[in-house]
């Protein structure tokens, strides 16, 4: 489901403004921010200290929820049950060629284990190659079980590999599929999500269809920049930094808004 913030906002078909950065930051609300990011733990270094560290911060910051890898779902979910985060993890990650039956296997092992956010990789080889309705079906497939089992299904292109022609079919195929996001990459190709290609991904899916970015969202500012282009989820690492951040300028706002009411009163004498 759409956001009421991003339902409120048109997205941008240009490069955003300070300006318009901060039009839409005075807009938001700390959670409006927070369920826009999608707390990442899929390196595959990470141990089971830090893994045990992050989702106590996921919780406490109230994100929308965390990408988990496979064989960390059961711990996320465990750790998490009762709070209002979401359990994610990633099936045909990271190169997206696996046979469809993996895929489902994979997304039937996540739901079990209460994975409720899918992040799929499509078939990237087959998009290359033309072969779109495989790719159509692949993701059909597992979109079937997953909204079986009241789950969402963000689709990976992995634009690093992608000519804009395919980005757009990749577009078309996955809401065509009936997945419910559209996603750029997985954070381990060449590059991440550029203003670009999100431009291109909201121009060319339906409204009800949202649009996650992934890789090199590391600042407010960056994210503001991202949601202000009308993406509704970010995948990221530095979760704390970025709503910390949020909380300092809104209460700076907040004081410069006081301030300035206060000094209002004491020039009309109504202080």
């Amino acid at each position: 489901m759409i956001p009421t913030w991003a339902a409120d906002w048109t997205p941008l078909t240009h490069e955003p403004t300070a300006e318009e950065m901060q039009a839409l930051f005075d807009k938001l609300t700390y959670a409006d921010v927070a369920k826009t990011i999608d707390h990442s733990l899929l390196r595959p270094e990470l141990d089971d200290k830090f893994i045990a560290e992050n989702l106590p911060l996921a919780a406490e910051y109230e994100v929308a929820s965390v990408t988990m890898r496979p064989a960390d779902v059961v711990r996320a979910a465990e750790a998490l049950r009762g709070t209002s985060v979401k359990v994610g993890t990633v099936v045909g990650f990271p190169h997206g060629n696996h046979l469809t039956v993996t895929k489902v296997f994979e997304t039937q092992q996540a739901l079990a284990q209460g994975a409720r956010e899918i992040d799929m990789v499509l078939l990237i080889g087959a998009l290359k190659s033309g072969r779109d309705h495989d790719v159509q079906e692949d993701i059909r497939a597992v979109v079937e079980v997953a909204h079986g089992g009241d789950a969402i299904v963000k689709v990976i292109f992995e634009n690093a590999y992608l000519t804009d022609d395919e980005k757009v079919r990749a577009c078309q195929l996955s809401e065509a599929a009936g997945a419910d996001f559209v996603k750029t990459s997985t954070g381990f190709a060449p590059t991440g999500a550029t203003h670009e290609d999100l431009m291109l991904m909201r121009a060319n899916t339906s409204r009800h269809i949202e649009v996650k970015a992934a890789g090199g969202v590391r600042t407010l500012d960056a994210l503001l920049a991202v949601m202000c282009l009308g993406v509704t989820r970010i995948g990221a690492t530095a979760t704390k930094t970025i709503l910390e951040d949020f909380k300092a300028r809104k209460a700076e706002a907040g004081t410069r808004t006081a301030a300035g009411i206060t000094s209002g009163a004491l020039e009309q004498g109504t202080y």
